[in-house]
């Protein structure tokens, strides 16, 4: 055992040019399943936790139930979706970046409006009676509570990237696993486990875990510098 670890440490210096091409596909559909998300998500969040209509908690209900909904089952509703016989088949884009895209961003979206919505409706608590006073409308106070819980929101956004970096099933439906074209990090680990080969999935979880880990550390190093600059 010690000695695969060994060999995967050596082998992340020498991955080759099909691996990282591995490594970027995996960040371009990450990062824009996490930009998706976000721009969905937190809108969603702030809504559901100031907004008071008809249906909000079944809402609430529904987010969360999306959160927790296996990877796989999103990822054949989305084959089902993309497939030639589904409505949106004429796209094309079933087995490719853009369908791995949008299956992502279905995972990310629920998991960043849930934690965004706890974050936001405690700090609502606190400043509810002062935007009511002032007689903001309903986006002013979207954006206002946004901008004041924007250092704890970064944790809803650490959460839906990493739920979309380490993603296995959904893609894996989705986007087919295809060298050179949709293959990510995490179902070339699975591939390449299947096939015996424990030192390059290993090499590649370092780098799945390196990458995670520069993530968080960019995140920490943000949060602080504004906290610094902003108070």
């Amino acid at each position: 055992m010690w000695e695969t670890i060994l060999q995967a440490c050596l082998a992340v210096l020498h991955l080759n040019g099909d691996v990282w091409q591995t490594v970027f596909t995996s960040l371009k559909v990450s990062v824009s399943a996490l930009i998706v998300g976000t721009i969905l998500g937190l809108p969603l969040g702030a809504i559901l936790a100031i907004a008071r209509f008809p249906g909000r908690d079944g809402c609430i209900t529904l987010i969360n139930t999306l959160m927790n909904v296996p990877t796989v089952i999103i990822g054949v509703l989305v084959y089902l979706l993309l497939s030639r016989t589904g409505p949106f088949g004429s796209l094309g884009i079933l087995f490719t970046v853009p369908g791995m895209i949008i299956a992502q961003s279905l995972l990310t979206t629920p998991l960043i409006a849930a934690i965004s919505r706890q974050t936001i409706s405690d700090a609502w608590q606190t400043h509810r009676e002062t935007f009511l006073s002032l007689h903001l409308k309903l986006f002013q106070q979207m954006k206002w509570i946004l901008w004041d819980c924007r250092f704890s929101l970064i944790i809803a956004l650490l959460a839906g990237f990493g739920r979309a970096i380490s993603e296995v099933g959904a893609v894996m439906i989705v986007g087919g696993n295809i060298a050179h074209h949709t293959r990510t990090m995490t179902t070339a680990i699975t591939l390449e486990t299947s096939k015996g080969d424990l030192s390059l999935a290993l090499s590649l979880g370092i780098v799945l875990i390196l990458v995670v880990l520069m993530v968080n550390l960019f995140a920490f190093l943000t949060k602080k510098m504004s906290e610094k600059k902003y108070g």
